[in-house]
């Protein structure tokens, strides 16, 4: 992996925001740190400001594994395109499906942790999180976490940063979320900038998209060349963007 911000690799980020590029963040761990209480994440103010303007100069989405009406609602007031919730399965005719699903997950799994230490679940009605960010013992808890939802075949399970994330398998993902708006938009070219095992599905998209993979943090074994080396960079790069994009408002 490159530092995207590497003075030598920086010419990479200026050339690709000349065209008609889409940018594309998910949110925790990438626009928003990540906090102990996910109930209290949020953008600093410098990251809103510079969102803000970023959003009037490109074309701008966010796919998030949150329930949509959640990041909507952190992100009010600024222009975007589109937000999608619950990992590009919202908005979506899939999302009762979704519900059925978790209905089913939870009355089967809820009784296989009980007792476990640290645990907590969250129905975000499309797809089902299980955090373990709370847990004394962390690898303990997501190995019971991982041994409890085994048995789930209709279920993709996604390891994320101190959860694990159930959703329905053949559901819209954040690949599918992306690639939607990539084509709605007739843009030319796409920034992604995601966190963790989640946003794999949209790394592997540079293989067919004229696609500018980007993680925060340094991870060895992610489909994503460029990485920033942590999420307080985000702020650089949205004023790299900032500074080297068109003239013309991103929004129509």
């Amino acid at each position: 992996m490159k530092s995207l911000l590497a003075p030598r690799n920086r010419p990479v980020l200026r050339t690709l925001a000349r065209g008609r590029v889409l940018l594309a963040f998910d949110f925790d761990g990438t626009l928003a740190p990540i906090v102990a209480d996910p109930a209290s994440a949020r953008l600093r103010p410098q990251t809103r400001r510079l969102l803000t303007d970023v959003a009037r100069k490109y074309p701008c989405v966010v796919i998030s594994g949150r329930a949509r009406a959640d990041v909507v609602r952190r992100l009010a007031g600024i222009r975007l395109r589109r937000v999608f919730g619950n990992h590009g399965i919202e908005p979506s005719p899939a999302l009762a499906t979704g519900r059925r699903a978790v209905r089913r997950w939870l009355a089967r799994v809820m009784p296989r942790l009980d007792g476990v230490p640290g645990v907590v679940f969250e129905n975000k009605g499309a797809s089902l999180a299980i955090h373990y960010r709370k847990s004394r013992n962390r690898p303990a808890a997501l190995k019971a976490i991982l041994a409890a939802t085994a048995d789930l075949t209709e279920a993709r399970v996604l390891q994320g940063i101190l959860v694990v994330d159930l959703l329905p398998k053949g559901a819209p993902n954040k690949a599918t979320a992306l690639q939607s708006e990539f084509r709605r938009l007739r843009c030319r070219a796409a920034l992604y900038l995601g966190d963790d095992q989640t946003d794999e599905d949209v790394f592997a998209l540079g293989r067919r998209l004229p696609l500018l993979a980007v993680r925060v943090g340094r991870e060895s074994r992610s489909r994503a060349p460029y990485y920033l080396p942590s999420q307080g960079d985000v702020d650089a790069l949205l004023a790299v963007l900032l500074d080297a994009g068109p003239e013309s408002p991103g929004r129509e």
